[in-house]
């Protein structure tokens, strides 16, 4: 069926593509985080451990979040770990990192899922998307927020 809510196909598309990669690194954090909550040891565990599980819970829900757009827009979302991995511009961690590490990786990781959010809102004001600009910047300032309080922490 023709989909006519008022964004051309080509631009939707072009906002799919770039959610895509949003839920890709999205996806990616969420599954890094988790391996962190799982694997955290030394002196702050307990505060890791629970900042962690907030975090990846509140990932999880994200990623629906992304994909539901993405289908709204008329095009499939990606849900294979081959595709997040093509897509994501966040790398899996080889091996089990030091807790100052992990922190360090995922305020990388919480700015890198920043940087891909914000490259979509051209294509989002250029048709008038008011619904993906919207998450967008909610996504912001939820990954700046978490990254300034991960930061907070190798003060």
């Amino acid at each position: 069926m023709n989909i006519d809510i008022g964004i051309s196909k080509q631009h939707r598309e072009e906002i799919a593509q770039g959610l895509s990669a949003l839920l890709a690194d999205t996806y990616t954090l969420y599954l890094k985080t988790h391996n962190f909550h799982w694997n955290v040891t030394g002196p702050m565990f307990q505060t890791l451990h629970l900042m962690f599980e907030t975090q990846y819970t509140e990932l999880a829900l994200a990623v629906d979040v992304i994909a539901e757009r993405i289908r709204s827009l008329g095009f499939p979302a990606p849900g294979t770990y081959k595709q997040y991995a093509a897509l994501s511009s966040i790398k899996e961690e080889e091996g089990i990192p030091k807790a100052q590490d992990m922190i360090r990786l995922l305020v990388e990781g919480q700015e890198a899922v920043v940087r891909t959010a914000r490259s979509l809102y051209p294509a989002a004001e250029a048709c008038a998307d008011e619904a993906t600009a919207d998450l967008l910047t909610q996504r912001i300032q939820l990954h700046e927020k978490t990254a300034w309080m991960l930061r907070s922490l190798l003060e």
